[in-house]
């Protein structure tokens, strides 16, 4: 059994055995033609260990706090898509380019206060950010929650995220690549 393999059982096991807040039950993992659907609307594939999550896991309600997103339809606890959360976010920040959203850059998860966890699914390692709004601006708003999806898998699982009452108050370091993921080639910031 791989690495990958170990982790999805392990966060299938937490998945069955706690509900986050709002989510009576597991959803069903979504199927192949849902996953393809949601990866046509983002225009962009999701990490492959993200992919594996809703397809072997659970179409969200599972992790940290109020647990991942579903990824295509809303949820019972009210939560909405990834996918139509990305699209929103994208569509905002065109409207407000002082708070533009990073180009792939999907909300996989709601911590309130408008703050959500989200995996940078351009770059190879997945990494997850936090997303702050109530900062004083968008600059301020973006913080690497871990350096990687595995990372913050293993954090979760762990009981060790800077989310847990027993943590230390951890301090996240600012995500440099806002300013680069939000300018387009032509320098005009949408």
């Amino acid at each position: 059994m791989t690495e990958i393999e170990q982790l999805l059982t392990r966060v299938a096991v937490q998945a069955r055995g706690s509900r986050p807040w709002g989510w009576p039950s597991l959803p069903a993992p979504v199927d192949v033609a849902t996953l393809d659907r949601a990866q046509e609307a983002l225009g962009f594939p999701l990490p492959p260990l993200l992919a594996a999550l809703y397809e072997q896991v659970g179409d969200g309600g599972f992790g940290p706090s109020y647990g991942l997103l579903p990824l295509l339809d809303g949820a019972p606890s009210g939560e909405p898509a990834a996918v139509a959360q990305y699209l929103t976010n994208r569509e905002y920040g065109r409207k407000n380019p002082e708070w533009p959203w990073p180009e792939g850059v999907l909300p996989i998860s709601h911590w309130g206060c408008g703050m959500y966890a989200c995996v940078d699914c351009r770059t190879p390692e997945a990494a997850v950010l936090l997303y702050e709004p109530n900062a004083d601006g968008a600059d301020g708003a973006w913080f690497v929650d871990a350096p990687t999806l595995t990372d913050w898998l293993c954090v979760w699982l762990n009981g060790r995220g800077w989310y847990e009452e027993t943590d230390e108050g951890t301090d996240l370091a600012p995500w440099d690549g806002f300013r680069i993921r939000t300018v387009p080639a032509s320098g005009q910031a949408f």
